[in-house]
């Protein structure tokens, strides 16, 4: 054998004969936001598909909400056509966000017979416990309201629309508890009824990035009126605390 000459020809090393991995593309990140606090005679009630203001309280959140968004970049903003979602959303059109598309099938689900009902109202008319609500709506258990299979025939493909416009882009969706938890329903592949483990309060962000593998839940249920309460009005208010989760259900 000979000795190694290094004035000999270079050896190709071995990063120069492998093909470099090709980039991954960018993730598509869902900012799921839920509308703000509603008007005092709304709270704790199944609002579903009652279309009602927000409380002054809601206003500052939306405010809040606004002020936290105008930092992040957005491509596109969808909404529910509801009045406490296009309030919620208002403040944040007046700092040049995008104008928003409005989809009439984000409005909220329909709660049939237990609309305008408070927790102990349905448990006293119906002999149910409303703390199940998710499960009851699953099986078409709420007279005269959505079943779960319904609600999704009229979420999914607004869904499907976002996610084939907005490929790689940051995406806004304002609009209700119940509408966010059918899409987190649909990206992560669980029941309806095992989204009841995520308390999504009101003027709340829920983020998902669809990698190309697998979504990720990067946040759950931020409230910037709370997290970050030097920038709110409302600072030092309460929320409405664990148990029945009474802003659950507008």
């Amino acid at each position: 054998m000979k000795p190694f000459d290094p004035s000999g020809p270079a050896l190709p090393t071995q990063a120069a004969t492998l093909n470099p991995r090709p980039a991954a593309p960018p993730a598509t990140r869902l900012l799921l936001i839920r509308h703000a606090e509603v008007e005092a005679g709304y709270q704790g009630v199944f609002g579903g598909r009652i279309d009602m203001d927000l409380s002054p309280r809601g206003h500052d959140q939306a405010i809040t909400m606004a002020r936290y968004l105008h930092a992040k970049p957005l491509s596109a903003i969808y909404a529910s056509p509801m009045k406490r979602v296009q309030q919620t959303l208002a403040p944040l059109l007046l700092n040049g966000a995008p104008k928003p598309v409005i989809l009439p099938d984000l409005r909220e689900v329909d709660f049939g017979d237990w609309t305008g009902l408070s927790w102990d109202q349905v448990q006293a008319k119906f002999g149910v416990s409303a703390f199940s609500w998710l499960d009851h709506l699953e099986c078409g258990g709420i007279a005269n309201a959505e079943c779960g299979e319904t609600f999704r025939e009229r979420v999914e493909p607004c869904l499907e629309r976002i996610l084939a416009d907005h490929a790689g882009e940051p995406v806004a969706i304002f609009c209700h508890g119940g509408v966010i938890r059918m899409v987190l329903s649909i990206l992560l592949r669980w029941p309806l009824s095992s989204m009841a483990m995520f308390e999504i309060e009101y003027a709340s962000l829920t983020q998902v990035a669809l990698l190309p593998h697998k979504p990720r839940l990067q946040l759950l249920n931020f409230a910037p009126w709370r997290e970050l309460a030097s920038w709110s009005p409302t600072a030092g208010h309460e929320t409405s605390g664990p148990g029945k989760s009474a802003t659950a259900t507008q």
